[in-house]
């Protein structure tokens, strides 16, 4: 478990700050400057945006993943007391400065070698990047337990999870239910999916989210990867991991006990709110998050998802079944078809095609660390890549 200052300003950095969840955490972090000091940010390519962070929060180091962009962010902060630093490497280094609170908001498997950094320093991590529990669950699950980290999630629905399972009686626990929005095409027909264009995709009808996420998540990819991720982050069997829709996305998810009971922890659709828990943990934090009206909301309604229309969420359970690497296969595929995608050479009911083809190309098996499944995700692009050169021609 990580060891929290025990008085004064906890110190945040934040991996990922220029994009949505980094956003909406730097927000919190300005609305709360006596609480938090900043140690890092980091962000891809915005350079601008994340002068402007590392200004506003003053930041001790601003660090930009693309090294071309080091002299702009040096010219954006000079006057200041921000250091600069470029690079891949560099956004390692980033994640291993000694920090109470690291928010790892990185998209991608970018994303994969500083949140094990902060891990081994056990440290308590934040975690948004699905990529850590996805990709290398059974690895990192194994380096969090050696050193002494705490892992809060931060997506809506594993953070609610999180504030109502019962972890010191874990018996006493059933099954847990994620709920899903089920997206902008939750009612659409299976024909007219197939002409649903990334402009249509990316326009999510309750969250403010990026363009792979809101595309991950009309596909319903993200709840099958929410699904892997809940596997690694809470005891229970894989099996007894359910997912429901739920389109007013006031439920953010549920567990259920044995002896009928379920708690569910409902809220407005604001990321502030489960980014304010992993930042004040095991504290609350005010937010500007509105307070839910049941009145006003009026209706709830619950849906089994359709896996027919939706067959990623199905290629996430079999996934999870199948363990050891493939889950890695799963959401490398998976990048690769979406980036296709988004850029209109693929159409939307293709991407779900591409993952399963990849998953039919190769043999899974055990990933020991984490060259194996850097290693694992590299093959699994190159043969998305072969397998979009199929649908196209």
């Amino acid at each position: 478990m990580a060891i929290l200052s025990p008085s004064g300003p906890r110190s945040v950095s934040v991996l990922g700050s220029t994009g949505s969840i980094g956003c909406n955490t730097v927000d919190l972090l300005a609305r709360n400057r006596e609480d938090y000091t900043v140690e890092a940010l980091t962000g891809n390519r915005n350079v601008t945006l994340l002068a402007s962070q590392a200004r506003d929060l003053n930041a001790k180091l601003a660090v930009v993943a693309d090294e071309s962009l080091y002299g702009d962010l040096k010219d954006l902060l000079s006057g200041t007391d921000v250091d600069v630093a470029a690079g891949d490497q560099a956004v390692t280094d980033a994640a291993a400065r000694a920090s109470d609170v690291l928010v790892a908001a990185i998209v991608g498997t970018a994303g994969l070698r500083p949140t094990l950094e902060a891990v081994r320093r056990g440290t308590l991590v934040g975690l948004a990047n699905k990529e850590t529990l996805v990709s290398a669950g059974e690895f990192m699950t194994q380096e969090v337990a050696k050193g002494g980290a705490t892992l809060i999630p931060v997506d809506s629905e594993h953070s609610a999870i999180f504030q109502v399972f019962d972890f010191d009686r874990p018996e006493g626990v059933a099954s847990i239910t994620l709920t899903a929005s089920g997206g902008p095409f939750r009612s659409t027909s299976l024909a007219d999916m197939a002409s649903i264009t990334p402009a249509q995709a990316v326009a999510h009808p309750n969250w403010d989210m990026g363009a792979k996420i809101s595309v991950d998540s009309a596909t319903m990819m993200n709840k099958g990867l929410e699904l892997i991720e809940a596997f690694h982050l809470f005891p229970v069997k894989a099996t007894d991991i359910d997912v429901v829709v739920h389109p007013q996305s006031v439920v953010h998810s549920l567990v259920n006990y044995i002896d009928g009971s379920v708690l569910a922890q409902l809220g407005e659709p604001d990321m502030r709110t489960p980014i304010s828990l992993a930042l004040a943990w095991p504290k609350r934090m005010a937010t500007p998050a509105q307070t839910l009206s049941l009145a006003d909301v009026a209706t709830l309604t619950f849906e089994a998802p359709d896996e027919v229309r939706f067959p990623a969420l199905r290629l996430a359970r079999e996934c999870l079944a199948a363990g050891g690497g493939a889950p890695t296969v799963l959401n490398a595929a998976n990048e690769i078809a979406v980036a296709a995608f988004l850029s209109n050479k693929i159409g939307f009911l293709d991407i779900a095609r591409v993952v399963q083809m990849v998953l039919n190309t190769i043999q899974i098996a055990p990933l020991c660390d984490l060259d194996a499944v850097f290693a694992l995700d590299h093959l699994a692009r190159v043969r998305a890549g072969e397998a979009l050169t199929k649908i196209v021609s």
